[in-house]
């Protein structure tokens, strides 16, 4: 499987998940599992439900990091610089409207889809490559927008 760009930051923070679900929240929730098993008829225990439904949540959330972990590349965005808009870049572009905006271009884990935008979604496919000056157009199902590169950094 082909290796998919991380921060560093969003990688820390995704091991340090995993590792509270392996060793705090699923050892919790297998307890409560054996405790509502104990009390009987299953067919009818809401307790023992919810559990095993919290259980496959959290087996699901596991295997989701524990992939991403093993396909990712972890890029050191701090060491970063340049006035080309690449992955881990703080980008200040401005509308044809006049409307500013600063977002970084991360990977779809860390996107908030705001002041953090993937660098898979249209914004950030669109400014990647581009460098100051530059302008680029975005296809957004509302029609494009075109977007001029105003700044690129790499640290707050």
């Amino acid at each position: 499987m082909e290796k998919k760009p991380i921060s560093r930051t969003g990688f820390d923070a995704l091991v340090k998940e995993l590792r509270d679900l392996k060793e705090v929240q699923r050892p919790e929730i297998l307890k409560t599992v054996q405790w509502a098993r104990s009390l009987g008829d299953l067919s009818e225990n809401a307790d023992y439900s919810a559990a095993k439904e919290k259980q496959r949540q959290i087996d699901k959330r596991i295997g989701f990091i524990e992939e991403v972990i093993e396909n990712a590349a972890v890029i050191d965005v701090e060491s970063l610089s340049g006035d080309r808009v690449v992955f881990g870049a703080i980008v200040t572009a401005e509308d044809e409207d006049g409307n500013k905006m600063q977002c970084r271009i991360l990977s779809d884990i860390e996107s908030d889809g705001r002041t953090v935008i993937s660098c898979t979604s249209p914004v950030g496919r669109a400014m990647i490559g581009k460098c100051v000056g530059d302008t680029c157009i975005v296809k957004l199902p509302g029609g494009e927008k075109e977007y001029e590169i105003l700044d690129v950094k790499f640290r707050q």
